[in-house]
This record gives C-alpha cells, structure tokens and sequence, in this order.
C-alpha cells in the first residue's frame, strides 16, 4: 500500500472556512504543503492576507477570503468563489465557530443562542449545501469534514447553546454521510478537545491553567493543532476511502475515563470548560 501516494494532494482543490488561526490554520498549512489548492475563509483580514502571502511565498497556491459565515450571503458565496479560482472542489473543512457567553441555561440570552447557532450550524449547514451540490456536479466523489468537539458527546455547564450546536453538527455529519455517501462523497466530524491555541489561552488565562487542565487528560497534556490538522488530511485521503458519518474524537484520553477519575485537584469548573474552547475562527 502505498502511503505516500494516497497523501499527495497535487491536483486536488480544498475549502476551509475557520482558516486563520488554531485547528484552521494549522489544516490550511498542512493539505497546502501536501499539494492542494486551497481557499481559506476567516473574518481577520489582517491574519488572513499574511498567511496568504507566506504561502504563496512557499510556492503553495491558497487564496484567502475574508467572510462572516453568520452572515448567509457570505456563507453562500463561499463555493462558488472557490470553483471561480480553482475549478473544482474536492475537500472541505468546515472549521468555523464561536464558543458564546457562559452562563446557565435559565441566564441564557436569545442573542447568544442564535448568535452561536448562526454560525455554528446554519453557517455549516449553508455551507456544507453548496459543497454538497458542487462534488454531486463534478460526479468523482470528495470528502467533507465538519469540526465538532467533545462538546457533541458531553455536557458542559455554562455552554448550552454551544453544547446543543455541537451536538447538531454530529447530527448533520451523519445525515450528509448517509445521503450522498453512493455518489462517492464522504462526511465525517472530528471532536477535538482542548487544543493549545490563542482562544484557549485566553479563556484560562495563564499557561498555568492550561497545565492544571492537561493533567485531567490520559495523555497528561493538551492537544496541539498540527494535531489535529493531520486527523484532517488523513480524513481527506484515500486511507480513510472507508470511513464516512463518524466522529473522530481528538481529545488525549479525556472522555474515555470516568469524571472522577484522574482529575485530582482539579477545581470542576476548569476540568469541565475545556471543550467550549477548541472552536478556531
């Protein structure tokens, strides 16, 4: 079996929305080393046009595309703006996402819970449509990942709406898997867990913290993007020809073991947050 050929890309055009910072980022740089043409979305321009340059400077042909997939318009352009520029569409990654405020469920606002939503889900969904729709024209089949959490699996409290669109994520993962999978398309989620990126860092607030929260995991550590980004390619290739509407969960060991298992000194409501963080926009 030949490995390296099944990861070469050369050829082969990828979307990634959530495409300048953490999981998205590290995805845009590993399947653009690895031969693809990519289109990466993301709200920062600024960020987004300096990855741009550098990896143009690579030699690694990738366009970026400022955008607000909370907004539909801009979620329905996305596609068609990728085919304008490459032709075609083979795989996609739709990273993009917002945690929300914390808070319990009665304290909830409607605002946070559809600002969430709009994003999380209808902005996936919109945009999972038209991919759908362009692999389904080009008749040779893709594959498509969605980027849910362990969020999609387990409670946390303080983040229902984020909880909740998780869990539609994983659902709207199966129903495309099942739907399109005899046209040759695959979908699968990933479910990370606490990654190391800015957005984590930010929610701990120290480097501190995030070791307390490495220690609840089997591995005794946090996740790093590149890590992730590797699950993504392998979910790209045709390693993975076989596998389609399921979860693959990255998250160190953390929900195969019982709560109370391995937490030590944890405090709960730091044990218990890590997966509201692992959203990358």
């Amino acid at each position: 079996m030949n490995f390296d050929r099944k990861m070469n890309f050369d050829g082969r055009v990828a979307l990634i929305t959530g495409g300048t910072t953490g999981i998205g980022e590290a995805a845009v740089r590993l399947v653009s080393a690895l031969g693809a043409r990519v289109v990466f979305v993301g709200r920062n321009r600024q960020r987004g046009e300096r990855l741009e340059r550098e990896l143009l400077q690579r030699r690694n042909e990738a366009v970026f595309l400022q955008a607000d997939l909370r907004v539909t318009k801009y979620a329905r352009m996305v596609v068609p703006f990728t085919i304008r520029r490459f032709g075609r569409l083979d795989f996609a990654l739709n990273n993009a996402g917002i945690s929300g405020q914390s808070g319990l469920i009665a304290e909830q606002t409607e605002e946070n819970f559809d600002d969430v939503f709009a994003v999380n889900v209808k902005g996936l969904f919109l945009t999972m449509q038209a991919e759908l729709e362009q692999m389904v024209i080009q008749g040779e089949g893709g594959s498509i990942v969605n980027v849910a959490s362990v969020g999609g699996m387990l409670a946390t409290p303080g983040a229902a709406p984020y909880i909740a669109s998780k869990h539609a994520v994983i659902g709207l993962t199966k129903s495309a898997a099942v739907e399109y999978g005899r046209q040759g398309i695959r979908v699968n989620a990933i479910s990370p867990g606490a990654i190391r990126t800015e957005m984590l860092r930010g929610i701990f607030g120290s480097d501190a913290a995030l070791e307390r929260v490495a220690t609840a995991h089997s591995l005794g550590r946090i996740g790093e993007p590149e890590e992730v980004a590797e699950a993504v390619a392998w979910l790209f290739s045709e390693s993975s020809s076989y596998y389609t509407g399921q979860s693959l969960t990255l998250d160190g060991g953390l929900t195969a073991q019982r709560p109370s298992v391995g937490l030590g000194a944890i405090p709960a409501d730091v044990a218990g947050e890590e997966e509201v963080v692992t959203v990358e926009d």
